[in-house]
């Protein structure tokens, strides 16, 4: 009877198992395809896509280093990443606390709103935020664009970290309010390390987010010296048009994408932990 039953579950669950696995090989070939192609050369690329490149063009990744400026962007990515991060925890995490944990009129509606701010698509609110940074000054300027990551993010992260909260157990608070902690050294000292685990999967999400855009950076800068390096990956881009050195391109893919394959490598069971975590009370 077990058996059966095991049977029966692994033959409902089989479609999502052949998805599943359909997609993480169609993720690697592509994967696979990119990095290939980054070490070889243009006449090679689409006469030999899935072959091996019997010399390694490790030149491409210098080309695309040196002539088109990506030691800047990088620096200029992560400093994007780096700030727009801790200025979102500085945020969100004691929003997260007070909405998960305190109660007082309106709690609801403040949570509503943080939830409503995520289904904003990005586009419709150039023309507000552009106005806005323009009266302050900070059009074209790294510290206007990372307020504006830090604000897109803080809705989302406000989401993932209520939940954590949410699902600490209350006794934890309350014993180290009888030991005479207050509400601030409760946050600090008890609250923050339980949610070490979701703190991380917000940094995780939100690093990636950032590294990776490109769409408010094309619009809120036009110094080149500012440009992250999605941007200048977009600028390669439109240069293929024009040159076809398409290894270049392929190149400075990789660049951008090994940073964030590595986060996930190594960070990917922190992550889950955190997300299953934060969504079981």
């Amino acid at each position: 009877m077990i058996r059966r039953h095991t049977l029966q579950h692994v033959v409902r669950q089989l479609p999502a198992y052949i998805i599943l696995v359909g997609w993480s090989l169609f993720s690697f070939l592509v994967l696979f395809w990119i990095v290939n192609a980054s070490l070889k050369t243009n006449q090679q690329v689409f006469r030999t896509a899935f072959q091996l490149p019997k010399e390694a063009q490790f030149i491409n990744y210098l080309n695309v280093w040196n002539n088109n400026n990506f030691g800047l962007y990088l620096r200029n990515s992560i400093i994007y990443a780096v700030f727009s991060v801790a200025l979102i925890l500085l945020v969100s995490t004691p929003a997260s606390y007070v909405l998960s944990r305190a109660r007082f009129r309106g709690r609801a509606l403040l949570t509503n709103i943080f939830i409503a701010g995520i289904g904003i698509p990005t586009a419709l609110i150039f023309i507000p935020v552009y106005t806005i940074l323009a009266r302050l000054s900070l059009i074209n300027t790294m510290p206007g664009l990372i307020i504006v990551y830090a604000s897109l993010a803080t809705p989302f992260t406000v989401f993932i970290l209520t939940g954590f909260f949410g699902s600490i157990p209350r006794e934890l608070e309350e014993a180290a309010l009888i030991d005479g902690c207050t509400e601030v050294g409760v946050f600090r000292r008890v609250m923050l390390p339980l949610a070490t685990p979701g703190i991380i999967t917000a940094i995780i999400f939100n690093t990636i987010n950032i590294w990776n855009e490109y769409q408010l950076a094309l619009v809120f800068l036009s110094d080149d010296q500012k440009k992250p390096l999605g941007l200048a990956l977009y600028s390669l881009q439109n240069a293929m048009q024009y040159n076809f050195n398409w290894v270049t391109l392929f190149a400075g893919v990789c660049i951008i994408m090994i940073p964030t394959v590595v986060m996930f490598v190594f960070l990917s069971e922190r992550m889950v932990e955190g997300i299953t975590m934060g969504a079981v009370k």
